[in-house]
C-alpha cells in the first residue's frame, strides 16, 4: 500500500501541471485573414448572388424595392444591420412565408418576431401590384441563392 502512495502523488502532481499549463498558455494568435469585423450599423447582414436578369416584373419591384423597402431591408433585401432583416434568408422562403404574407405585412406591419429590428410599420402608397412585383423581385433574388 505504502508503494502506491508515491505513484498516485506524482500522477496528481502531474494532471495538475498538465491542467494549469492548458490554462495559463496563450491561444494562437488568429491570422489577420481569418478575423472579422462585427457588422457595423448600416452593413449588409447576408452577402448575395445578383442573377444575371431579372423577369419584368421583378425589375418592376426591383424600383420599387430600391424607393420603399431598401432603406431598412437593405440594398437588394440583404438586411442592414440596426434597420431591418435580410429577405433573401431561408426565413422568408416562400414555404414559410408565403406571397401573402409579403402583402400583409405592407398592409398592415409586422410585429417583431424573428429578428430584434422591432416592429415593421404599415407601408404607405404600394398597391397590392406594386407589392406582387416587390415578391417577385424578393423571390428571384432567393432562387438565384439557393432558396425555395
Amino acid at each position: 500500500m505504502n508503494k502506491f502512495i508515491p505513484a498516485i502523488a506524482a500522477a496528481l502532481v502531474l494532471t495538475a501541471g498538465a491542467y494549469t499549463y492548458t490554462l495559463t498558455r496563450s491561444p494562437e494568435p488568429t491570422p489577420p485573414e481569418a478575423r472579422q469585423a462585427a457588422p457595423q450599423e448600416g452593413d449588409a447582414l447576408v452577402a448575395i448572388t445578383i442573377p444575371d436578369s431579372l423577369s419584368p416584373e421583378a425589375t418592376m419591384g426591383q424600383r420599387a424595392f430600391e424607393a420603399t423597402c431598401a432603406d431598412c431591408h437593405g440594398e437588394n433585401a440583404t438586411g442592414k444591420m440596426g434597420f431591418g432583416p435580410p429577405l433573401v434568408h431561408k426565413i422568408y422562403e416562400p414555404s414559410h412565408h408565403a406571397d401573402m404574407a409579403f402583402q400583409m405585412a405592407v398592409q398592415n406591419g409586422v410585429r417583431a418576431h424573428h429578428w430584434k429590428f422591432g416592429d415593421m410599420p404599415p407601408q404607405t402608397g404600394l398597391t397590392p401590384s406594386d407589392v406582387a412585383n416587390i415578391v417577385a423581385y424578393v423571390r428571384e433574388l432567393q432562387r438565384a441563392n439557393g432558396i425555395e
